[in-house]
């Protein structure tokens, strides 16, 4: 038996490796929970340096972070970043935004029109068949993922940034 991260329970692991199986059995969970491939994934700060998701996190290790999958070009995104200002407002976090956006000028663009206010990251790899889409199973965006102050995820899966399940997650982390 093994822990499934996106399923949340006890799973036992296929005798053989298929395709399908293949990525999940070839990739390392991390201490934090995330796969080693997604903490590989380069990100570009907006300052132009490149550092991986894994230095992007250790950076915040101690503070709870409320991690915002997003791209300017998503209707979703656009409509949910008002609820993301909200919990601004009412929790102390550290908000990263991980973008995909498909140029850099869209991506810096979006943080000013959208008052992306927190850290900001351009994913450098495609949206469609990048690694780290695959490695966090990554089906829709905006996608909100919070990570505790030891760096372990709290709460996997939430397209809304009001989830009543994030909402309470956040409450326990910030108390």
């Amino acid at each position: 038996m093994t822990f499934c991260i996106s399923c949340k329970k006890d799973v036992k692991k296929p005798d053989s490796v298929t395709p399908e199986t293949e990525v999940t059995q070839s990739a390392e969970i991390n201490e934090s929970g995330f796969k080693s491939e997604a903490l590989s994934q380069k990100l570009m700060s907006v300052t132009g340096e490149y550092i991986t998701f894994e230095q992007a996190l250790n950076i915040y290790k101690g503070k709870p972070i409320l991690i915002d999958v997003w791209a300017s070009w998503c209707p979703d995104c656009i409509k949910g970043m008002p609820k993301v200002h909200q919990l601004q407002e009412e929790y102390e976090l550290v908000y990263m935004f991980l973008s995909y956006d498909k140029t850099e000028r869209d991506w810096r663009l979006g943080i000013d029109k959208y008052k992306t206010i927190g850290e900001n990251f351009l994913i450098q790899s495609d949206w469609k068949t990048g690694e780290f889409r695959k490695t966090i199973d990554l089906d829709w965006i905006p996608r909100y993922i919070l990570v505790d102050k030891f760096g372990k995820i709290a709460h996997y899966r939430a397209i809304e940034a009001d989830d009543p399940e994030l909402i309470a997650k956040i409450k326990e982390l910030t108390k």
